[in-house]
C-alpha cells in the first residue's frame, strides 16, 4: 500500500460524531412509533372506539328523560369519552407496562428526554382522535345528527385541550407508579370519568345550573359540555375551557416532574 492509498479520505471523515437529532425529527419518529402501536392493540381499540360508537348508537336510539335530541346530546359526550379513553386510560396502562419491561429504560437511554416523549405520546393521541372524531361524526350523521361548519373552530380548541389534559393525566399516572396499581386505578378512574360525563349528557337541561358547573371540574364532563356547546353553535364554554387548562397544567408540570422511565424493582 503506497502513501497515496493512506490519505485516500481526509483525516476525520470516518470519527464518530454522536449527537442528538432535531428536536423536530425526534417528537415525529416517538409520534409515529407510538400510533403504530395504539392501533394494532385490541384493548386500546375497545375502550377508545368500540364503547364509545356503541354507547352513541344505543343511548341515541333509545331515548333516556326524554331529550330532545338525543344524538346532539350523546355525540359530544362519546366524543369526549374517546378521547378520554385513548389519552388517559391507554397511555396510563400502556406506559406502566412499558416501564416494567425495560422499554422506556431503553428510550431513555437512547437520548430522548421526557419532554419529547411526553410530546410524542400526545402526538400520537391526536392522530388516533381524528380517526375516532371520523367514525363518531359519521355514525352520528348516519343517526340524524346535522353537522355545521360553525362547530368546527370551537370543537377544535376544546379537541386539542381534551388531548393534552388526558394524555398528559395518563402519563402522570402510568409513569410514577406500579404496573399494577396503574391498571387498577386507570380503570377504576375511567370509570368514574365514564359515569360523570354521561349521568350530566343524560340529565340534559333538568340538571340545575349551580350542580353541573360543580360537576364540569371533573374533566371529562368539562370535556363533554365543551363539546356539546361547540356542536350546538354555542361556540366556546368558558368555564369548561379554564377547567380543562387546570387540568392540563397540573398533568404537564407533574408529568414532567415525576416521570419515571424505570420502576423501583429495575
Amino acid at each position: 500500500m503506497n502513501s497515496a492509498d493512506t490519505h485516500r479520505f481526509p483525516n476525520g471523515t470516518f470519527t464518530p460524531e454522536p449527537k442528538l437529532a432535531k428536536s423536530g425529527k425526534i417528537v415525529t419518529a416517538q409520534a409515529k412509533i407510538e400510533a403504530l402501536l395504539f392501533l394494532r392493540h385490541g384493548e386500546q381499540q375497545l375502550l377508545s372506539m368500540v364503547i364509545p360508537v356503541a354507547m352513541l348508537v344505543g343511548l341515541s336510539i333509545f331515548r333516556v328523560n326524554d331529550i330532545a335530541d338525543p344524538v346532539q346530546r350523546m355525540f359530544p359526550m362519546t366524543l369526549a369519552i374517546a378521547v378520554m379513553g385513548a389519552g388517559f386510560t391507554g397511555q396510563a396502562i400502556a406506559v406502566a407496562f412499558d416501564r416494567r419491561y425495560g422499554a422506556l429504560k431503553r428510550i431513555g437511554a437512547s437520548g430522548v428526554p421526557t419532554w419529547a416523549l411526553i410530546a410524542g405520546k400526545v402526538a400520537a393521541v391526536a392522530v388516533v382522535v381524528v380517526l375516532q372524531v371520523l367514525v363518531l361524526t359519521i355514525v352520528a350523521t348516519l343517526l340524524g345528527w346535522q353537522p355545521t361548519w360553525s362547530a368546527i373552530p370551537s370543537g377544535v380548541v376544546m379537541l386539542i385541550l381534551g388531548v393534552t389534559t388526558f394524555t398528559s393525566l395518563g402519563l402522570l399516572l402510568g409513569g410514577t407508579l406500579s404496573s399494577e396499581m396503574v391498571l387498577a386505578l386507570a380503570n377504576t378512574i375511567w370509570f368514574v370519568l365514564l359515569g360523570s360525563a354521561v349521568y350530566v349528557a343524560m340529565m340534559g337541561d333538568s340538571l340545575a345550573v349551580v350542580t353541573r358547573y360543580a360537576l364540569m371540574m371533573i374533566p371529562s364532563v368539562a370535556l363533554s359540555e365543551g363539546f356539546h356547546a361547540a356542536v350546538t353553535g354555542a361556540g366556546i364554554n368558558m368555564w369548561a375551557m379554564a377547567v380543562l387548562l387546570v387540568w392540563t397544567f397540573f398533568g404537564v408540570v407533574s408529568a414532567r416532574k415525576l416521570f419515571r422511565f424505570t420502576m423501583e424493582s429495575d
